[in-house]
């Protein structure tokens, strides 16, 4: 008895099928409300107690205007702290502190979200580009022949002052 196993779905695939059925049923709703504002409304008949010969006085709603929060600007830096963040040439000095939190931060970047591409560049099967694993073994040597390099000249210059 042969049992077929099924494959289970890309989940990034399944996720992509779930979020343009998502965006279907969205533009079906903007669709909608559009054919809604573009019918013109149902009216009422009007009835009035005014004689047929004079007009009523044009009211004009005022416009309700919502207050917007305004964005708060940094407060501008006193000539004393531009002098202790910048050198005399203008170029701004090393900040330790900022440089500590950039470099804590650079590990909490998000990964790519692509694995497809990623597995086929591992995997070196798009045209004319070498597989990731022969790249690594080139850098790898490249650095095993620095650092050897690196070893004979140190040997070198401590068997000169040694001797001399």
């Amino acid at each position: 008895m042969v049992r077929s196993r099924s494959k289970k779905g890309d989940p990034l695939s399944e996720h992509a099928r779930a979020l343009t059925a998502e965006i279907a049923a969205l533009e079906s709703q903007i669709r909608e409300l559009g054919t809604r504002l573009q019918a013109p409304p149902e009216e009422a008949p009007r009835v009035t107690t005014r004689r047929p010969g004079r007009q009523a006085p044009q009211e004009r709603p005022e416009p309700g205007f919502e207050p917007l929060p305004q964005p708060r600007l940094p407060a501008k830096e006193s000539p004393a702290e531009d002098r202790q963040r910048y050198n005399e040439l203008g170029a701004r000095k090393f900040d330790l502190p900022d440089a500590w939190r950039r470099l804590r931060q650079k590990p909490r970047q998000a990964s790519p979200d692509d694995a497809r591409l990623i597995n086929y560049l591992a995997a070196g099967s798009i045209q004319g580009l070498r597989p990731l694993r022969y790249e690594k073994r080139v850098a790898r040597n490249r650095v095993l022949a620095l650092s050897l390099l690196l070893l004979f000249v140190l040997w070198g210059l401590v068997a000169v002052f040694m001797r001399g």
